[in-house]
């Protein structure tokens, strides 16, 4: 038989190659609706399609541990005893991934007390001596000893699974310098630390495989071990009992009883709908025809695709769609096709009818009294959409839903960023997407109107999915304040070049002229913004204490240096964090003025979608970046200034709304009593931690307790607070129980969100709002404790972030209502910045303070602070 003809039989190593999968894959990006991890099982299935595109096998098997006993474990309990428990998240992946492999037909092989290794060792013997070429995949190193002239070794490299290396006897012989059957005997020798079977100390690969060349095998060189001389002969003479243990508990097995030989395993067609059934449970939409496509189902997954059949849209006159739409009742899908903000065609569809046309200034004119009337409509990402619309002279209304908006809300930490992400997972199709790098697209793009027939049908798709309290979000805060952020970004906010240029100036000669005495320090000129020739100042010239490992060296991150500081004062060490603080200043500086537009204005981007909690973020540029109540920022922030046209501006933010929704969600009583009082909130908590009167709270017992009761929201701990007071750690252990020993409620608030969020999956602001955690349950430490710090700050942060959208779409509102020409321009974390008309100070003043005090009913009052000037800065309170 030729090789051509031979068969190739390929045996996989089910729980390595998953075990890699789940390490290379991020699991918070592979997470189902249901919050069922998934990554090992989509790097395994990737990986495993593209071995049978490549390798073409005609026989198959995966093999897989039953549990970490095995007759190895019998003989030596302390084998891999030192392996880490595995994480949860992979663990549940296990049975998922087998009910995939067999839906696809591939057998998966187990055996109680036996390791997967053994039955790829047993298949592979098998195979070699009845005329197969095998191919053995994986990631554990003593397969290498399988190799030879019938049997291939597939293992995984560095980067993961991947890119797999092929290992044939020439290859074994040129990396480890022995022949693949006396690879066992340098791990015998070297030890494995992954299987916790330690080797002969100081004994390394260069040196085992030195005797085993010398002595032609490991038997050999233990008969003769009295002819090494030297320390590490006396070592091997040591611990020759622990080189035979591990000799023989490395030693593959080769004939284990399997009920199956490799003739059995035959690559056997595929169940089609299985694996429908399976990829539709995991959400793997766009690995299913690559499975399909490596399985040979191609024909036959075409034929049972589920059938969608797309309309074809009418192209209509702007009468005839006007006419259409009189006979329509039902919730409409919109899409508007944009080219430089401005609309170019228009698709408007119902479950059963297309519509579209080019716009024009008469297909506005005739569509403006439906755009604009209460007549639901359905959007994806509408706020840009929106925005054309308000510049062509068009006030939407009735946008009832933006399924992009709800696709956040249902899964806020994995938004679908396009109506092609929500289309795959809620409905299981996919949106005809033209090819963008091709000049002539093969496949022709879905046109408007299909776009906004699939908005419809997913955001169908997407309302059942969304609890009635999540839904509430998005009909009663999330949509108009999207409504309100367009507005804001049309507006924009007049921004002085003049200022920022001048303050740029002065920050690039401060930065030279600290680049300047740093080298006169050291003596010589390097790149201060090289974290590679840093570290040959800092700990080379220098000889400062060097700092927290890296991958690269040690790390010069800017907290670390500043800790350095304190720990080893420098004048090098402050030259450079002040050259950092000017610099970024600078690069802020920058990215603001380029952003100014023609008509003097900066037109920020808002982000709904930008982070989990529900605060808003900004890009192009980001406004939130700005540094707070630092001189610097006040230079910046003046050069934001009242627009041509309009009086002042108006600054209006909350005090503490994060303590007082802490207050009202706990409860407590001391708490509630501070903010109703009036009293500073922190001179007050204060005098309950250190048992003296308000008007003896001294400025540093001020400062603890404000660190201590916003920490608590952020889930500090006494070594957290001790660092950021720089106290002792028993004194910030200390500070906490004499705060909770006042404040229970806080205590047990927290303490009861966490446990509940354990219970439930997620935590929930006032509102409704939810956030899942599924790394509440992980039995990673650092996972679980990360997920339980963001659980207790979740409920408090997304209720402000509620307030102050509540807040801006009602004063919004209120100023459109008065006729009043004043607007809302900026909202940057708790602030909102007002420009003001001539003669309109007094409404828009009443109008913020109420609607601001007024956003949530609370057990403790909102207060509301407010400020007036003609640039930002000024208008500070």
């Amino acid at each position: 038989m030729t090789d051509s003809a031979k068969p190739t039989l390929m045996v996989v190593d089910g729980h390595s190659l998953a075990y890699r999968a789940f390490f290379a894959l991020p699991v918070e990006n592979f997470t189902t609706k249901d919050n069922q991890h998934t990554n090992a099982i989509y790097g395994f299935l990737s990986m495993l399609v593209n071995l049978i595109k490549a390798e073409k096998p005609t026989h198959m098997a995966i093999a897989f541990d039953t549990s970490r006993h095995s007759f190895r474990t019998d003989e030596y309990p302390e084998y891999k005893a030192t392996r880490s428990e595995t994480p949860q998240e992979f663990r549940g992946q296990i049975p998922l991934l087998q009910d995939c492999l067999a839906a696809m037909s591939i057998p998966v092989l187990t055996k109680e007390g036996i390791e997967a290794d053994d039955i790829l060792a047993t298949l592979a013997k098998q195979g070699s001596e009845q005329g197969y070429d095998v191919l053995v995949v994986s990631g554990d190193r003593d397969t290498i000893q399988l190799v030879n002239d019938e049997v291939t070794l597939l293992y995984p490299s560095v980067q993961g699974v991947s890119q797999l290396k092929r290992y044939d006897p020439t290859t074994v012989q040129e990396r480890y310098g022995v022949r693949p059957e006396q690879y066992p005997d340098i791990a015998a020798l070297v030890g494995e630390t992954s299987d916790n079977l330690p080797g002969v100390p100081k004994v390394g690969e260069k040196t085992a495989v030195k005797w085993l060349t010398q002595f032609g095998s490991l038997d050999e060189l233990l008969a003769r071990a009295e002819e090494i001389k030297g320390v590490v002969g006396g070592n091997l003479r040591d611990h020759m009992d622990a080189v035979r243990r591990n000799r023989k508990l490395n030693r593959l097995l080769t004939d284990v009883e399997l009920p199956v030989a490799p003739a059995d395993l035959i690559v056997a067609p595929a169940d089609v709908q299985a694996i429908r059934d399976i990829f539709a449970r995991l959400e793997f939409r766009t690995l299913l025809p690559r499975v399909f496509d490596a399985m040979g189902a191609g024909e036959e997954s075409a034929e049972s695709e589920p059938a969608v059949d797309l309309p074809s849209p009418l192209q209509s006159t702007a009468a005839e769609i006007v006419a259409w739409l009189e006979t329509q009742t039902d919730e409409l899908g919109v899409t508007l096709v944009l080219s430089g903000g401005a609309v170019t065609r228009i698709g408007i569809a119902s479950l059963t009818e297309l519509h579209e046309t080019d716009w024009s200034d008469d297909v506005a004119d005739a569509l403006r009294p439906w755009l604009e009337s209460n007549a639901a409509k359905v959007l994806n990402d509408a706020k840009a959409q929106v925005k054309a619309l308000l510049r062509a002279g068009i006030r939407i209304g009735g946008l009832s839903y933006d399924t992009l908006l709800a696709g956040w809300l249902l899964r806020p930490s994995l938004p679908d960023k396009t109506l092609s992400h929500l289309v795959d997972r809620y409905l299981g199709e996919k949106l005809p997407v033209a090819d963008p790098s091709q000049l002539v697209p093969e496949t022709d793009g879905a046109t408007p109107s299909q776009e906004a027939w699939f908005t419809l049908r997913a955001a169908a798709a997407i309302r059942e999915d969304l609890p009635e309290s999540v839904a509430t979000v998005l009909t009663d805060i999330e949509l108009p304040t999207l409504l309100v952020l367009a507005d804001m970004e049309i507006a924009g906010v007049a921004v002085s070049h003049d200022v920022l240029s001048t303050f740029s100036g002065e920050l690039g000669a401060r930065t030279d002229g600290l680049a300047t005495e740093a080298f006169a320090l050291v003596g010589r000129e390097f790149n201060l913004g090289s974290p590679k020739q840093l570290q040959e100042v800092l700990f080379d010239d220098l000889q400062l204490p060097k700092t927290r490992k890296t991958k690269t060296g040690y790390s010069t991150d800017a907290a670390v240096l500043a800790d350095l500081q304190e720990s080893h004062p420098h004048p090098f060490l402050d030259l450079l964090l002040q050259h950092r603080e000017a610099t970024k200043l600078r690069q802020i500086i920058e990215s603001l003025d380029t952003a100014i537009k023609d008509d003097h204005r900066i037109h920020t981007t808002y982000v709904q979608t930008g982070s989990q909690t529900g605060r808003l973020s900004s890009t192009d540029p980001n406004l939130q970046n700005i540094p707070v109540r630092t001189e610097e920022s006040r230079r910046i922030r003046s050069a934001f200034e009242v627009g041509e046209g309009y009086e002042t501006l108006l600054t209006a933010d909350y005090s503490q709304i994060e303590m007082r929704i802490m207050a009202h969600l706990s409860g407590d009583e001391g708490l509630i009593e501070a903010f109703n009082s009036g009293e500073d909130l922190h001179r007050f908590v204060g005098a309950r931690v250190f048992g003296v009167e308000p008007a003896d709270v001294t400025s540093a017992m001020r400062t603890k307790v404000k660190a201590m009761s916003y920490g608590l929201v952020y889930g500090l701990s006494a070594f957290g607070l001790s660092k950021q007071l720089r106290i002792e750690q028993s004194e910030a252990k200390q500070l906490m129980l004499e705060y909770f020993a006042r404040f229970g409620a806080v205590r047990d608030y927290l303490r009861a969100s966490v446990v509940k969020a354990k219970e439930v999956g997620y935590t929930e602001t006032i509102f409704g709002r939810r956030r899942p955690f599924p790394d509440l349950s992980s039995p990673n430490r650092v996972l679980r404790e990360n997920a339980e710090r963001a659980a207790l700050n979740a409920p408090i942060q997304g209720s402000a972030a509620d307030v102050m959208k509540i807040a801006l779409f009602r004063i919004h509102a209120d100023l459109n209502d008065a006729g009043m020409r004043s607007r809302v321009l900026l909202q940057i974390h708790d602030e909102l910045v007002v420009e003001v008309a001539p003669g309109e100070w007094d409404a828009a003043e009443q109008i913020v303070k109420t609607q601001m005090a007024g956003a949530a009913d609370l057990s403790v009052p909102l207060d509301v602070q407010v400020g007036r000037g003609r640039d930002w800065n000024e208008a500070a309170h």
